[in-house]
């Protein structure tokens, strides 16, 4: 062998890598999935097997971020890949492109995840739905070229000229159409000038619907203080919209027959000239989607190199976490058992038994307390009956009375009134205003009328602070 035909290692790796890349450009192959690895950097890695071989693949982040659904260990799984060489190790494995669950559709599958999700948040629970009310004016979310907005204004126009129609246009497919169709939602809800909101576009291909399955539209959907109706694609189509919604249409026309007066037989042409039209679209789709996946087929991915070293460091990432797993590991051990000396030593018992002290030296407190104010009480019960029984109230109360010149000072002896002052005389029950007419000492009368005359009028009883 000449020394020209000798190959080093990394050489040789470098042309097998080569050819087999050149030879299988593009391969679909099936398995089934197992150690799945997803590492921070995004990409993924796992083996492919069936029952007698098995295979390394890598899926880098650029293509899982494309993925509809989730795949997990034991699922059943069709790749788009390239066969290649990993050179650090010689290790033959597939680069994968693509990847959809095998025998049932990507989107389908991440469809149903979705949905049983939402429904165990209650999203789809009927205590949500709000009523639809009489409509005036109407909020459309779709596009504003597209064939959907065109049947409702015409349904609405014919039907009920009067009902005003608010458009808030919006992508419906295509990645940027989830956001649009969020910010849309809010937007009809801080304008707060519609009754209702129609949200909808004409049919397609689960794919081309997809906008209306995501998470973040179903969430909107039921913020949303607006009661919303929901017409997507055609009265086959359902889409997780549609059981969010308040209302569900079969088609965006229907939406507008639901919202306004029913006259069935021009609504049956113009779902005729609507389902001709989403099928001549969906034909076109369909076309341009081949045309666009044959020309994906033929580019080649650059970055060969870039991928190689973001797969060799994602590879140290992965023994990093194994070891951070087995050191927590052994720290968690390690912690159990002090945790176990600390419950022998704890002084539970000790505290249980202060604790009773505690609560029996509250009921003895409690009781002396309610001793001391039971006398309290009756000490002041017997001042206050002696207080009543020298009350002045309580000798007015035996027929005497108070008699109180007109500045209140109190009349004691005759000297201190003369004739024709005014008294004042304070009974049990009320007083009473007099005048003098005579005034007499204990031996004789100052006046020359033997009889004693007094002038007296019943005054209105005034409220004084002991009543």
């Amino acid at each position: 062998m000449q020394a020209t035909n000798i190959f080093t290692v990394s050489q040789l790796n470098q042309r097998a890598k080569q050819l087999l890349e050149v030879s299988f450009a593009n391969v679909r192959v099936e398995g089934e999935i197992s150690n799945l690895s997803r590492p921070s950097s995004g990409h993924w890695y796992f083996t492919l097997k069936d029952s007698g071989a098995q295979v390394r693949c890598a899926m880098f982040r650029s293509r899982t971020a494309l993925l509809k659904f989730m795949p997990k260990e034991g699922d059943k799984v069709e790749l788009r890949a390239k066969v290649s060489l990993y050179e650090n190790r010689g290790d033959y494995q597939l680069i994968v492109d693509a990847m959809k669950p095998a025998g049932e559709g990507a989107l389908l599958l991440a469809f149903q995840q979705l949905k049983d999700r939402l429904a165990m948040a209650g999203l789809f629970d009927e205590q949500y739905k709000q009523p639809l009310p009489s409509v005036r004016r109407v909020g459309i979310i779709t596009s504003p070229t597209g064939a959907a907005i065109h049947d409702m204004l015409t349904v609405f126009r014919r039907r009920c000229p009067a009902i005003e129609i608010d458009i808030y246009p919006t992508p419906v497919q295509g990645r940027d159409a989830t956001a649009h169709i969020v910010a849309a939602i809010e937007r009809a809800n801080r304008d707060n000038n519609v009754d209702v909101l129609i949200i909808g576009r004409g049919g397609g291909s689960l794919e081309d619907l997809w906008c209306f399955n995501e998470e973040a539209v179903a969430w909107a959907i039921h913020q949303s203080r607006l009661p919303i109706v929901s017409a997507v694609g055609h009265e086959v189509d359902f889409t997780i919209a549609d059981f969010v919604a308040d209302a569900r249409a079969p088609t965006p026309s229907a939406a507008a027959e639901l919202l306004s007066p029913d006259q069935g037989q021009q609504l049956r042409q113009i779902q005729l000239i609507r389902q001709r039209l989403n099928r001549a679209m969906q034909r076109q789709l369909q076309q341009q989607q081949q045309r666009l996946l044959r020309i994906q087929q033929r580019l080649r991915a650059p970055g060969r190199l870039l991928q190689s070293r973001a797969q060799h460091l994602d590879q140290l990432e992965i023994r990093l976490q194994r070891a951070q797993q087995q050191n927590l590991q052994q720290r968690h051990h390690r912690l159990q058992k002090l945790q176990q000396a600390l419950v022998h030593q704890h002084p539970q018992r000790l505290l249980r038994e202060r604790q009773q002290q505690v609560a029996l030296l509250e009921k003895q407190f409690t009781r002396l307390i309610q001793q001391r104010l039971n006398q309290r009480q009756q000490q002041l019960a017997t001042q206050a009956h002696l207080l009543n029984s020298l009350s002045p109230l309580n000798v007015l109360g035996r027929g005497y009375s108070i008699t109180q010149q007109a500045d209140g000072r109190v009349v004691q002896q005759t000297a201190d009134v003369s004739v024709g002052t005014r008294i004042h005389s304070r009974l049990h029950s009320g007083w009473l205003e007099s005048d003098v007419v005579a005034v007499h000492t204990d031996n004789a009368a100052t006046q020359t009328d033997s009889v004693k005359k007094t002038r007296t009028r019943k005054a209105p009883r005034k409220k004084t602070s002991e009543d």
